[in-house]
């Protein structure tokens, strides 16, 4: 089978479909992308660069400034598009991430190849993410706004063949029209990678903590408001001072992935870290980690904090449960489709920091219990969202959809 998977970041939600499609030889496996690092490869997998000639124009309307994005991103990927069918290449199903573009014209350059799109997240303005903190409420110009930027994901929706979602929540969230021709499936964790190791200690490069008796964990790929980072330091004022012997790591970048920085360009590591004092001798924050590392902080963690609002589920999340982590997961979706209270994990009101530290005061106070629930934690994992269950249904998926048997039992 000729596969072009399609992605601005190399490899992303298709790393290991990608690698296990590249390890049969009878597969021509193709990536198109934008990452140019050369250390980035996938053994099989060929990688096809596409270069935007420009960004979006600060000129443009901020409305359509994402769409002119997204068809700059379209215009690249064909020419590429069109390099790989001049060297022979057609692919017999074509595989890419909906909303930056890559994929929009993909029906223009091989109209015979069926067209398989990732959506990730469909924007609304009421009733998710946008107007989840009322804090922070929408103006007629954020309504507006979020409204046109489904623009280029309402071309891919239109132009698929199928589409593909990793949680209910958020194929919930595509116009109910097409929910009849779009998967669910979870991009699968690594559960042999991600096992718990009972009694570790954390010990990192330039951090030894290996003679702490208490260890709550945070991770992110930024600190921002959208995965409750604010609410996080808050908790962690009220754990320190309950629990003297208690440390904590954060690992990410202090940035801003999703939603709005702030707007006079400090940080929200440092707007928090100015409001709320804390012992910076018992928080670590440790930045972003390769994966080995990042595995140590979340197999030694007795309490791991995941809050987030109704928006996209971040894998940190199912990968902790795979280690064995006691997740303390705000009551949103979509971790309300993963985590059950009480049973494999704990459930926290997102804006309540007080809450937060409840439930680790209750963890650290009920060893016998919370071994329990980390066991229903990992065991979740393997039943719903091991990578040994899912790929060989993502690779029907490409298969089905290569070859037309496309119909409602696809709807796993």
């Amino acid at each position: 089978m000729r596969v072009l998977f399609l992605h601005p970041n190399f490899p992303a939600q298709f790393r290991y479909i990608a690698g296990l499609l590249g390890k049969d030889p009878k597969n021509e496996v193709v990536f198109g992308t934008k990452n140019e690092r050369p250390e980035w490869n996938i053994p099989g997998v060929k990688k096809a660069l596409f270069t935007p000639t420009r960004e979006a124009f600060q000129e443009t309307h901020h409305y359509v400034r994402p769409l002119e994005s997204a068809v700059i991103y379209g215009q690249a990927v064909y020419r590429m598009a069109e390099k790989l069918k001049s060297e022979g290449f057609v692919p017999d199903v074509i595989c890419g991430h909906s909303g930056w573009g890559p994929t929009i014209f993909m029906k223009d350059v091989f109209p015979n190849t069926p067209l398989l799109c990732y959506f990730e997240w469909f924007y609304h303005a009421f009733g998710s993410d946008a107007n989840f903190d009322p804090a922070d409420p929408l103006n007629p110009d954020d309504v507006a706004r979020i409204r046109l930027k489904n623009a280029p994901i309402l071309v891919d929706l239109y132009s698929c063949d199928w589409g593909l979602s990793p949680t209910y929540w958020q194929r919930s969230q595509l116009p109910p029209e097409f929910h009849r021709k779009v998967s669910v499936i979870h991009d699968g964790v690594d559960t042999q990678y991600f096992t718990p190791n009972p009694g570790a200690k954390l010990v990192l490069p330039d951090l030894d903590l290996s003679h702490v008796e208490e260890l709550v964990t945070y991770v992110g790929r930024g600190m921002e408001p959208y995965r409750g980072f604010p609410e996080f330091i808050e908790a962690v004022a009220y754990i320190q001072e309950r629990r003297p012997k208690c440390h904590v790591v954060v690992v990410g970048s202090d940035r801003v992935c999703y939603g709005k920085s702030l707007p006079d360009g400090m940080t929200y590591k440092e707007y928090m870290l100015k409001k709320v004092p804390l012992d910076m001798s018992r928080i670590h924050f440790v930045g972003s980690l390769p994966y080995g590392l990042y595995l140590r902080v979340i197999q030694a963690s007795d309490a791991h904090i995941y809050l987030t609002r109704p928006f996209v589920l971040s894998w940190s999340m199912i990968e902790s449960m795979s280690a064995g982590c006691l997740v303390i997961g705000s009551d949103t979706a979509p971790v309300t489709e993963v985590i059950r209270d009480g049973e494999n994990g704990l459930l926290v009101d997102f804006f309540s920091p007080k809450q937060i530290a409840d439930r680790v005061d209750e963890v650290m106070a009920h060893p016998n219990r919370m071994a329990e629930i980390r066991k229903k934690a990992r065991e979740t994992v393997l039943e719903r969202y091991s990578q040994d269950l899912l790929l060989p249904r993502h690779v029907q998926l490409l298969q089905d959809v290569a070859n037309g048997v496309l119909s409602t039992k696809q709807l796993i």
